[in-house]
């Protein structure tokens, strides 16, 4: 149809250059004039069937050049025609012909409207979409179920609940709350608002599902934060027999990465295979990440290898999950091969830049930030910054790292001043730290983790008027520390621990291994660092606290819940603290096991007495 687009428009000379008189020229899109070409004597069916060829391969030459054949031969009172040209310019991105068209045709079609509608809601501005919307209402027109789902979609990039409420008690009234298509944006809304409540009653409310809308809850769960309600539906939706789409398989294992949860991954990753999806690409990728953030780094390696086409997203994932597990090295490596062949994006750079930062390799760090700007024009996010105040810290370059921080073109948010603060306690730099606190307080004065690390670095110091100077200011504030948690999956089901938990059904035997593990490693020359402890107790007691933290606990029931020599995860829901990063090294040692840590800054492989991080975090 597009050859035989070309064909008649190369005929078209006498209307060339006028391709775009009809804006310039108000009246000649009315033309009633009647001349004709003879060979041009086409139906309206013809140029319709032409326009939407155009519109298909978004062919805006040849668009141009029959709309001004449209005008000339003085069929602009034609309204399918018009609509359809409405639609065209849409399809090109050129919004702004198509708003100047549609001002000045009849508006009796709905179609007309939906594709105005919808063109501003996938390419802005946003707010447009909107205000037509509402317009539409006033002209007397009733929205259908494509009218909503194109509005509620710009509410949904502009995260504007509001007015996202309100169109939705316009679907209640005109009946269309219940439609899939309807249902699925509403669903989506919602969860871009950050209100997935509300997404789980639109999706509860209608009655007869399709796979759009299972999958529209999937990611509203998914995107914000809410993994295990998203693996709990998606096994809802395994029950149903509703067959899963790529879109469903690449949410759901998105999830199981999120919470590093390598068991429900690996089902997943069987479940897609056996719905024939083991050679499709996107949900390799997906496989790729959950397996690096989930601790089975060979395993992502040699899926990221069998991918038939490496899309940058695949790259991404590799390359940041080596960064994860410290093998800087080899994310490095993995970034010169991809450079020649495909071209890096900032999620690339973040991945280098965290590879840079946990290897320590600072130059390299310095040299990729400015490569970032300079050969590949990616203005650096806050995530950039972050990771290059992270590496300067961590090398000491406290100074550099605060002088990057008053130089960044956005202002610095927790995770910027949070990584000075952390570089502040390793390297013992008090009046960095007490700077890094106050703007932390500024920003998340309710976060008792950056108090705490400021107490350590007080304690350390000796400084205990400043320690207790925080602890007032927390309780003044009403703050408590978080509680550390770690928690490992045996057989399916997933054992959780705090600090000191005695309330493990199988805690006496969970004390007696930690008790004989322990004389082991003192005899092989393990002594207990107390220092960080500033609770005001005896020397017993404080070495009693930092033996029962709650990742010991978790791998003395991993010892003696599987067998010898198999390999242990465990996540934890803070930094894994000093002296139990030593303790562990001593442990895998003691036990011949590999030991992997997983808490809130990255990965620590522990083997034969040596972790993965170089004792560098």
């Amino acid at each position: 149809m597009l050859l035989q687009t070309r064909t008649i428009l190369k005929r078209l000379t006498v209307a060339q250059h006028l391709a775009f008189t009809s804006f310039t020229h108000p009246c000649l899109f009315h033309s009633s004039s009647t001349t004709h070409h003879p060979a041009l004597n086409y139906s309206n069916l013809d140029y319709s069937s032409i326009l939407q060829s155009c519109i298909k391969h978004k062919a805006i030459e040849p668009g141009r050049q029959l709309h001004a054949r449209i005008c000339l031969i003085g069929l602009g009172y034609d309204t399918k025609l018009a609509t359809k040209l409405v639609h065209f310019y849409c399809s090109c991105d050129f919004l702004r012909n198509a708003r100047n068209l549609f001002d000045r045709i009849p508006k009796g079609n709905i179609f007309l409207w939906n594709v105005l509608i919808r063109g501003y809601a996938w390419n802005g501005p946003y707010q447009a979409a909107i205000s037509l919307y509402y317009q539409m209402v006033d002209f007397g027109l009733v929205p259908d179920n494509f009218t909503y789902p194109f509005v509620l979609k710009a509410c949904a990039a502009l995260s504007d609940i509001k007015v996202g409420r309100d169109i939705h008690e316009n679907a209640i009234r005109s009946g269309w709350e219940k439609d899939f298509f309807v249902g699925a944006a509403l669903i989506d809304m919602y969860a871009k608002c950050g209100y997935v409540d509300c997404s789980r009653r639109v999706f509860d409310n209608v009655v007869v599902r399709d796979v759009v809308l299972w999958n529209s809850m999937l990611a509203a769960y998914s995107q914000n934060g809410h993994a295990e309600e998203c693996l709990t539906l998606c096994g809802e939706m395994a029950l149903v027999c509703l067959r899963p789409t790529d879109a469903t398989l690449v949410t759901s294992i998105s999830a199981a990465a999120d919470i590093a949860a390598l068991p429900k991954g690996r089902e997943l990753h069987g479940f897609s295979w056996r719905q024939g999806y083991e050679s499709q690409d996107k949900v390799n990728t997906a496989l790729v990440d959950m397996y690096a953030k989930s601790g089975s780094l060979m395993v992502a390696h040699n899926l990221f290898e069998r991918l038939k086409e490496k899309r940058i997203v695949s790259w991404n994932a590799m390359i940041t999950g080596y960064a994860m597990h410290g093998h800087a090295n080899e994310a490095l490596h993995l970034f010169e091969q991809m450079v020649q062949v495909a071209r890096p994006d900032h999620i690339t750079f973040v991945g280098v830049l965290s590879a840079c930062n946990r290897g320590g390799f600072l130059n390299e760090g310095r040299n990729f930030f400015e490569s970032m700007m300079k050969d590949y024009h990616i203005e650096p996010t806050i995530q950039h910054y972050t990771c290059m105040i992270d590496l300067l810290g961590h090398c000491g370059r406290l100074d550099e790292a605060y002088n990057l921080i008053t130089e960044m073109r956005m202002l610095p948010d927790s995770g910027v001043w949070g990584a000075l603060l952390n570089s502040s306690k390793i390297h013992g730099n008090m009046e960095m730290g007490e700077l890094a606190l106050e703007r932390l307080i500024e920003l998340e004065p309710d976060d008792s983790g950056n108090y705490v690390i400021l107490s350590n670095m007080y304690a350390q110091a000796g400084k205990w008027e400043g320690v207790a100077k925080l602890r007032k200011l927390m309780t003044d504030r009403g703050l408590k520390k978080s509680i550390a948690c770690s928690w490992i999956e045996v057989k399916n089901k997933v054992h959780a621990f705090l600090s000191g938990d005695t309330s493990h059904p199988m805690a006496d035997e969970i004390y007696a291994e930690l008790e004989r593990v322990g004389t082991l490693m003192a005899e092989a020359g393990y002594v207990p660092n107390t220092v960080p402890v500033f609770h005001d107790v005896d020397d017993d007691e404080k070495r009693r606290m930092i033996c029962s933290h709650s990742e010991r606990l978790a791998i003395a029931f991993g010892l003696i819940s599987t067998s010898p020599g198999s390999k242990l995860l465990i996540t934890k829901n803070l930094r894994v603290c000093e002296d139990c990063h030593v303790a562990i090294k001593f442990i895998s040692k003691i036990s011949e096991r590999e030991i992997i840590i997983r808490d809130v800054n990255r990965y620590h492989h522990f083997k034969d007495g040596i972790c993965s991080c170089g004792d560098y975090w």
